[in-house]
């Protein structure tokens, strides 16, 4: 079995799916009115920030580990990829009219909570390929954006009333 793909791919994945995060919460400061708002999304988008640049050093320095257990060569990297296009980091059309529906506090709450759901579920699918050196960083950011999506629902809650 040939290799699925190797760290600079995953650095290039995790990175580009917390640079949109970090550029998500971004616009989401300009479209919200509310000052309280403003501050969540503003440190968000900070942590997002230190997010990519974890993830840049943790793949930067490990190690090849031999790839999951697969039915046909290469599916677990065409599954990665298709979940990081289709999902969470988007081609750049479909994210323009997602991101064009998001006209307020509440909608870019809704966006940002699915991302963050999004973002949990993908670095848990790439623990696979990391060696057991580095699960307790990346537990650490899946932590942060559970974090993350805690304070998105709770201001929802606040707005949604």
């Amino acid at each position: 079995m040939g290799n699925l793909f190797d760290a600079t791919d995953i650095v290039q994945f995790a990175v580009r799916i917390e640079e949109n995060g970090a550029n998500f919460y971004r616009f989401a400061v300009q479209i919200t009115k509310d000052d309280d708002a403003k501050k969540i999304f503003e440190k968000l988008a900070e942590e997002e920030v230190k997010h990519g640049k974890t993830f840049s050093q943790i793949f930067a320095a490990m190690e090849k580990s031999p790839p999951p257990t697969e039915l046909f060569e290469g599916e677990y990297g065409a599954y990665l990829r298709s979940y990081v296009d289709n999902a969470i980091i988007f081609k750049k059309e479909a994210l323009d009219q997602e991101l064009a529906l998001v006209k307020d506090t509440v909608g870019a709450l809704d966006f940002g909570i699915r991302r963050e759901l999004d973002s949990i579920t993908y670095y848990h699918e790439i623990k696979q390929l990391l060696g057991a050196g580095n699960f307790d960083a990346v537990d650490k950011i899946i932590a942060e954006e559970r974090k993350h999506f805690c304070i998105l629902t709770d201001l929802k809650a606040k707005y949604s009333k």
